[in-house]
């Protein structure tokens, strides 16, 4: 018996219809509809809201004759917004010559299929290679996504390494960052700032606040005791060499964003972050912090966030020269400091979520707790 094709081919797979006539809906949603989940939309402005409207298309299928807002005009659309820029989009339609076909691709179709559908056989085909084609690319996408934490970590690691830290603070500061932004977004507190992912870019981003110590001599980033005021002043360089190292990134990267499109533009916000909360994590809200003195909103909301988290995160683990504080005293510590050393809005955060604090400590503890922070 032949294997239907949605076990080969397209399972769970969404296609997206917009044509303004509905029989060539009805012809050409009906030969996708045995191996697709198929959405319709009967003009472009419906099309736009149906391409953002989980489930969010594989495909979609693109007349390029509509009144109002023709095919084209949806193209552009599609590609500015960030949940559909990467969909690829096949025109069907009616014009038929090879400067039509051109024009089309030029506009940024990945193909082009004339109406009417004499062999729906091609049809079908087109549809599922580029439904294959999606997949493999988000696979991909999320591999070098992988690649790329595991990396970053691996260089907040080899700093902290040299502090002889174990590499769950990078762990526990990160769940940190994340439950202080969510519970924000919950609030409605710094909506824009958070938004629109950038929330996860922060959180990414948050394993290099301390990538500067690797520029600081191990006399001094490995003394067991107390710090001379000269050697305080070398320590406290730490935010600023860590700033300097990611700028280099970002003159390196630069160059290149206007041929890397969307990615690149999102590897310069992801490092222009990175340089935030690395230069700006231990700057305080009423201006007393370093290396800047900057104060209240002039601190990046990044820096906010890793400020609480790392100082949180230092009080509750056992060093060389401290034992761990008990939880009550942190959180007293921690709400006399807001409005001075933390942002007002990030310390009433921390509070309502408190105990998710103390849970993520209990989950990622520290195998040796012999470390400087």
């Amino acid at each position: 018996m032949a294997v239907p094709a949605t076990a080969v081919h397209g399972a769970g797979a969404t296609v997206l219809i917009i044509d303004d006539e509905p029989d060539n809906l009805d012809v050409i949603g009906g030969l996708l509809k045995l191996h697709y989940h198929v959405k319709v939309a009967t003009s472009g402005e419906r099309g736009l809201r149906a391409a953002r409207t989980p489930p969010l298309p594989d495909v979609i299928l693109l007349d390029i004759m509509m009144p109002v807002m023709d095919g084209y005009a949806v193209l552009e659309a599609l590609r500015a917004l960030p949940e559909t820029q990467d969909i690829p989009v096949i025109f069907v339609t009616a014009r038929d010559s090879l400067e039509d076909e051109r024009l089309g691709l030029d506009r940024g179709a990945v193909d082009y299929v004339t109406k009417p559908i004499v062999q729906p056989g091609i049809l079908q085909a087109r549809v599922r290679t580029h439904v294959e084609l999606k997949r493999a690319r988000d696979l991909l996408k999320g591999e070098a996504e992988l690649v790329k934490d595991v990396t970053l970590h691996a260089l907040a690691a080899l700093a902290e390494a040299r502090d002889n830290e174990t590499g769950n603070h990078i762990v526990r500061t990160q769940h940190y960052v994340r439950a202080l932004g969510r519970q924000l977004l919950r609030t409605g507190r710094y909506v824009d700032e958070l938004c629109d992912g950038r929330l996860e870019k922060i959180v990414r981003a948050a394993p290099l606040h301390d990538i500067g110590k690797v520029a600081i001599p191990d006399h001094i980033l490995l003394k067991p005791g107390a710090l001379t005021p000269e050697e305080f002043v070398a320590m406290k360089r730490h935010a600023e060499c860590g700033a300097e190292a990611i700028a280099e990134a970002i003159r390196r990267v630069s160059p290149d964003t206007a041929s890397t499109g969307a990615n690149g533009h999102d590897a310069l916000e992801f490092l222009r972050i990175a340089q935030e909360i690395a230069a700006c994590h231990h700057e305080k809200w009423d201006g007393s912090g370093y290396p800047r003195g900057l104060a209240g909103a002039s601190i990046p909301l990044s820096a906010r966030l890793m400020a609480l988290a790392d100082v949180f995160d230092a009080l509750t683990c056992r060093r060389v020269y401290k034992q761990a504080w008990p939880h009550e005293e942190i959180l007293r510590v921690v709400c006399d400091d807001r409005g001075r050393h933390f942002d007002p809005e990030v310390v009433d955060a921390f509070i309502a979520i408190e105990p998710e604090f103390r849970e993520i400590s209990r989950r990622h503890p520290d195998p040796v707790e012999t470390s400087r922070e």
